[in-house]
């Protein structure tokens, strides 16, 4: 058996495991990349200059699910070559997704540089911070071919079973990341500029070195992709990729639309919003790093032709899910305003501080509920069964859009937060009932 073989062969629990804690540690670290922008610029600039991060990071998240969505659907292709030992196949996928999100994440740069300001203007951005939130998107587009690479070639080596690889160059950024921030922020006083060209150069390190590594490993295996890209290949890829990207980013694109109606309720409550928004993502980790697990075991396993293997990595998932929900329950509820505190400081606003803990206080008890959702949605994408997921997913999306406009304004913003853990009980309830339960993803 070969060392990258273990999503076959070993049992269903050791196996995720052994994929999926690298994985939540790397997601950790890239959340801690993230998140230091907004800690330092929190401790150091001001609590205005938080909310200016908080406008643009609903945005950011959604090219970022992009790039972490377009990664996972192409992975699939490339896992399921791999689990069959089509190896020359295998690394035509990979050229394939390499040179399309490349391209792909260039004209995205570009537009997205030029319409900074009317975007965020379009997201009801508070006039007082306004300029700066726009100063800090231009920036971050101008990374964002970085961004979109390293999250694809993390994809990659996930699909190959190397997923350590990610979490060490993640730790390195990381670490690079907090050094560059307190360089630019504290020590040369360039406020969010500062904080935004740290992170554009921690990516940019990551990205390049994740290259040359995965290319010294393609050069150790067999076969030869014969070329670089392939359209028809794309074509597959895309079928899948479209609705991984629509699947990852539902939550993003909610996020952002949700956040136009924060944004109504002022800078004070949107700095609060952002800093519960940003320990949110940290507690979901472990259940994406989970989904993502499925996605690749289903894929692997279903190519090796072991479908038994997948009903138990299924049932597995659940349990793992479950474990870390009652972990994260318990942290939260204990230690909320501490964890809002990281971000305020003791400059913060009572507005501030209530939106926040009010946020986590509600959140922490329903974490159990995305990651049911993700390991459903996993392994579906990992089979191929895009179009379930995309529907379910697009339920949750339409019902936390629709009633935070209708009832926000009328009920105040903890509707905001409210509605989230009904969407995500919905997505998953389409997912199992209409994709897992129907056995759509067997054939």
């Amino acid at each position: 058996m070969s060392d990258n073989e273990y999503l076959i062969h070993y049992k269903p629990a050791k196996a995720l495991l052994i994929f999926s804690l690298p994985m939540m540690l790397g997601n950790l670290f890239q959340q801690f990349y993230t998140m230091t922008d907004s800690v330092i610029v929190g401790r150091f600039v001001g609590e205005s200059a938080l909310a200016a991060v908080g406008a643009s990071y609903s945005l950011t998240s959604v090219f970022i699910a992009v790039a972490i969505g377009g990664g996972v659907g192409s992975s699939v292709l490339i896992s399921r070559a791999f689990g069959a030992r089509r190896y020359d196949e295998m690394k035509l996928d990979i050229g394939t997704a390499l040179v399309s999100f490349l391209v792909l994440s260039i004209l995205l740069a570009l537009f997205g540089y030029i319409a900074s300001e009317w975007i965020m203007i379009a997201l009801n951005t508070p006039y007082d911070i306004l300029s700066d939130a726009t100063l800090y998107l231009r920036i971050y587009f101008l990374g964002l071919p970085f961004l979109f690479m390293y999250n694809v070639l993390s994809s990659i080596f996930n699909s190959l079973g190397k997923s350590r690889i990610p979490l060490y160059l993640l730790i390195f950024s990381s670490f690079l990341n907090v050094f560059l921030d307190l360089l630019m922020v504290v020590v040369f006083p360039w406020g969010i500029a500062g904080a935004a060209w740290a992170t554009l150069i921690s990516q940019a390190l990551s990205a390049c070195i994740s290259f040359a590594v995965l290319m010294r490993l393609l050069n150790t295996m067999e076969g030869r992709a014969g070329k670089l890209f392939d359209s028809q290949i794309l074509k597959g890829m895309t079928k899948i990729a479209i609705p991984s990207i629509l699947q990852q980013s539902t939550v993003s694109i909610g996020m952002m639309l949700v956040q136009s109606v924060v944004n109504g309720f002022g800078s004070e409550a949107l700095a609060g919003y952002s800093a519960g928004m940003r320990i949110e993502n940290i507690a979901t980790v472990p259940m994406s790093a989970i989904g993502n697990a499925m996605s690749s075991y289903t894929a692997q396993n279903l190519g090796a032709e072991e479908e038994a293997r997948v009903v138990k990595g299924y049932h597995v998932s659940y349990a793992m899910v479950l474990a870390f929900g009652v972990i994260l329950c318990l942290v939260i509820e204990l230690f909320s305003e501490n964890l809002i505190g990281m971000f305020l400081g003791a400059e913060g606003t009572a507005g501030a501080y209530s939106t926040g803990v009010g946020y986590l206080n509600f959140m922490g008890w329903f974490f159990s509920i995305i990651g049911f959702k993700m390991a459903t949605d996993g392994l579906l994408r990992g089979s191929g069964d895009i179009a379930v997921f995309t529907i379910a997913n697009l339920v949750n999306l339409s019902f936390r859009v629709v009633f935070s406009f209708l009832l926000a304004p009328r009920f105040g913003v903890a509707v905001v937060w409210y509605v989230v853990p009904v969407g995500w009980a919905l997505n998953w309830a389409v997912s199992f009932f209409f994709g897992y339960k129907r056995n759509i993803w067997r054939r």
